[in-house]
């Protein structure tokens, strides 16, 4: 079972962010999954290191978008997208110091930090996104 499933209710409206979006919830799926066989340890590391890339790229990408949109609320968005950084380096650290405790700790705060992201923060965008012609 996934620990957090693609559906319509989190489109944005652009394609590409929205197969971003998409990807990121596979890599956190595959994570949980790799937990749930008993193989965190195992894989965890790369499959880590496959979610922290999604995001970096995902964040460019979108900043990226509102930048070239004059999105006005740019700044907050990035700042949003900055202290999720923060945070998942301190579990990439939690990681390559042998906490095996992180991976639930990292899945939870995950799922929660990327439903609410999605359906609360990025929908703010998608107006100023589609009236700026953005698709």
């Amino acid at each position: 079972m996934a620990l957090l499933a693609w559906s319509k209710k989190y489109s944005v409206g652009v394609k590409k962010l929205d197969d971003q979006h998409e990807a990121f919830m596979g890599s956190l799926n595959d994570l949980h999954s790799a937990m749930m066989m008993g193989k965190g340890q195992e894989i965890g590391g790369p499959l880590l290191d496959k979610l922290v890339k999604h995001a970096r790229d995902h964040f460019a990408a979108e900043e990226r978008l509102m930048e070239s949109s004059r999105y006005p609320g740019l700044a907050g968005h990035r700042a949003l997208h900055q202290d999720l950084t923060r945070k998942v380096d301190e579990f990439m650290a939690r990681y390559k110091s042998g906490d095996k405790a992180m991976y639930l700790q990292l899945l939870h705060f995950m799922r929660t930090w990327l439903d609410k992201h999605l359906l609360e923060e990025d929908s703010k965008y998608v107006p100023w996104l589609k009236e700026h012609g953005v698709s």
